[in-house]
């Protein structure tokens, strides 16, 4: 018998334990029949103002991931979704694709959505490939994201991270915060901006953003929402969340 809410599908997202905005995201993306269940990745030092804390944040999401998947498994889903983005755009292209292939053997080959995955076919379906990119991370992770998207064919014109103290900080940054960040990182060459960083509340403010910069602003928490249920076969649109979400 199907699940009586997840009569459609039931997706598992795996999420730092620090990350307060990712549920509250799926859950607005979400069309009805489709649920989205966490699994939390347990994160006790939660710094990542310099270099060296935020690369102990990265160990530590990725030594308390096979447990959080482990948890999440036993409800029993139908996809599987990252609802954390630095680890999937280190190492480019072939990075990510190792990521994904690690996860998916661990929870017997289902298919797994990654936030850089997700963003690489929002751009393609938008017909972009002039993009600014902005992040809470530190430089080093900044770098992963250039890298992927110039492997990946696109040009990066502009990338920048907001250098957020903690984890949890990344929720607290403002709307005004991101309109800085915005007007900084557009120029006329840019054909997209690109947001990452999944717990950094943008999937509403991206919507807006696109009616004064008259350019397609792509939230990674709606792209990897949009990419799960395309990939799991679902046509779903949603309207106020960008256009990726409600056009494609």
């Amino acid at each position: 018998m199907p699940d009586v809410t997840g009569y459609r599908a039931k997706i598992g997202v795996i999420v730092p334990s620090t990350n307060t905005v990712v549920e509250h995201d799926v859950n607005k993306l979400a069309p009805h029949g489709i649920t989205f269940h966490c699994g939390r990745m347990y994160v006790e030092q939660q710094a990542m103002g310099d270099h060296t804390s935020f690369m102990e944040l990265q160990t530590q999401i990725r030594g308390s991931m096979s447990v959080a998947l482990r948890d999440v498994m036993t409800a029993q889903p139908d996809l599987m979704m990252m609802g954390m983005s630095a680890p999937t755009f280190s190492g480019g292209v072939a990075g990510n694709e190792a990521f994904q292939t690690e996860v998916s053997e661990q929870i017997g080959g289902m298919p797994v959505t990654t936030g850089a995955s997700a963003c690489r076919a929002a751009l393609e379906a938008l017909g972009v490939t002039k993009i600014s990119v902005f992040s809470p991370y530190q430089p080093v992770a900044d770098k992963w994201v250039d890298q992927y998207f110039t492997e990946a064919g696109f040009d990066v014109v502009k990338v920048t991270g907001l250098r957020c103290p903690t984890a949890t900080s990344i929720a607290s940054v403002t709307p005004r915060d991101l309109v800085t960040v915005l007007e900084e990182i557009d120029t006329p060459e840019t054909e997209a901006i690109v947001q990452v960083g999944t717990n950094l509340s943008f999937i509403r403010m991206a919507d807006e953003a696109e009616t004064w910069l008259g350019k397609p602003v792509v939230a990674i928490n709606t792209a990897t929402v949009w990419h799960t249920l395309r990939q799991a076969g679902f046509t779903d649109t949603v309207g106020g969340y960008g256009t990726i979400i409600r056009e494609f």
